[in-house]
């Protein structure tokens, strides 16, 4: 067939008064111009006429992912590969005569065929990865990291199938000679064997993912995960400072991750206010009348002073104070915060909901506030929390409390006045 096909191309060159042998260099040149001819045909049609039909269906569809992949340019990057596939079958016919060029160019071409397909891999799988971000699969799973260890496995299959189509050598011989240098191959990428296997085992347990309020002091980082990459975790912190922190770090320590707040639609107020104990006192009959015009003690000071009027019937001597059960003013005020925060419209009333005394210490009687806000927005939760203890310290001195504080300057000059 070469023969054949070299006789017909000296007859037409004879036609144009060229003088050429079927073996000689300007046949060979005519056959190789026409191979790299019938190669840029055959990427012309498949570039202008299927990608781009492939194209305009992807446009008019209506889902989101393949304009993504379009975005990425995959089919045309593996659309390079239709020219080189032409050219390896056809350069072995035009270059019979010169087995050492045809050797050269079919090694050549199977390297380049094999990059252009890792390289058509390498755009699928970032097409991938941002379709997994937009649906916001990579909350659940580390798709970054997944992608990155493909796009590893992938260099070094290539780097392999490449030095085995040049020493003309079963690939399976340097995949088993791996072996012998698995203690190299270890020591030079222990981070990203480390990164990989802390991948799986934070995808398994989903401990983070991105999206995700993680604090970990031991690197710094508080704030929002932007990435989960094969070995490292990009943390935003709120001062929008970068901190990366290894991906086997969140495995082998200790972090404090929120998303169960976030999940639960409940963020915590935990605070306490010291009470000045000398200001603790029974209350007396004006001060309780005066208290039961408070909407939130109107029921509580009416059952709680039938309660006391009926336990106080038998009890003799109930001038004395320590005689029988009398109503004071912290177990008043106490009241009156539970159902002022059970009425508040910015407290979750289907979590824990309290206010207790703690043991006393030297600086008071702490009262703490142990309820959740229906809002875990950062802002927001700091404006509820402000606003609660705003009313709460505005209103200690109606139940003849005060706040502990430890004294200051101006209070001792006016003990000097």
């Amino acid at each position: 067939m070469d023969t054949d096909l070299r006789l017909e191309i000296s007859a037409w060159l004879a036609g144009f008064g060229i003088d050429s042998q079927p073996a000689d260099g300007v046949s060979t040149s005519v056959m190789i111009l026409a191979c790299l001819l019938l190669a840029g045909l055959s990427y012309f049609i498949v570039r202008r006429g299927v990608v781009r039909a492939m194209n305009l269906v992807i446009q008019r569809s209506r889902v989101n992912w393949d304009d993504i992949f379009m975005r990425y340019r995959v089919l045309e990057k593996f659309a390079m590969l239709v020219p080189v596939l032409v050219l390896e079958l056809l350069l072995p016919i035009a270059l019979t005569q010169h087995k050492l060029a045809s050797l050269l160019a079919d090694r050549l071409l199977s390297i380049w065929m094999v990059v252009l397909l890792v390289r058509g891999c390498y755009a699928a799988l970032d097409a991938a990865n941002e379709v997994a971000d937009v649906n916001l699969v990579s909350r659940r799973l580390p798709v970054k990291s997944f992608v990155q260890l493909i796009k590893l496995f992938l260099f070094f299959i290539g780097i392999i199938i490449a030095i085995s189509v040049l020493a003309e050598q079963s690939p399976l011989i340097f995949l088993s000679g791996l072996g012998v240098a698995t203690g190299l191959v270890m020591l030079v990428f222990r981070d990203t064997i480390l990164g990989f296997v802390a991948g799986i085992q934070l995808a398994a347990n989903r401990m983070v993912s991105r999206g995700d309020w993680i604090q970990m002091d031991k690197y710094g980082a508080d704030g929002s995960v932007e990435e989960v990459s094969l070995t490292t975790v990009k943390v935003r912190n709120w001062d929008q400072t970068i901190t990366m922190i290894p991906a086997y770090a969140l495995v082998s320590d200790a972090f404090r991750n929120w998303r169960g707040m976030s999940e639960s639609g409940g963020r915590r107020i935990k605070r306490s206010l010291n009470i000045d104990v000398n200001s603790i006192a029974f209350l007396t009959e004006a001060e309780r009348l005066k208290l039961a015009k408070i909407n939130c003690l109107k029921d509580y000071l009416q059952r709680k002073t039938q309660e006391i009027e009926a336990s106080n019937r038998a009890v003799s001597d109930f001038d004395m104070p320590v005689n029988g059960r009398r109503l004071t003013n912290i177990g008043t005020f106490r009241a009156y915060l539970l159902e002022f925060l059970r009425q508040h419209p910015k407290v979750h009333k289907e979590m824990t909901l309290m206010v207790r005394q703690l043991a006393p210490t030297t600086e008071g009687l702490p009262l703490e506030i142990y309820i959740f806000t229906n809002d875990t927005r950062w802002a927001n939760y700091e404006d509820i929390q402000a606003d609660i203890f705003d009313h709460i310290f505005a209103i200690l001195p109606i139940f003849g409390l005060r706040p502990f504080q430890v004294p200051t300057g101006m209070d001792m000059q006016a003990l000097r006045g």
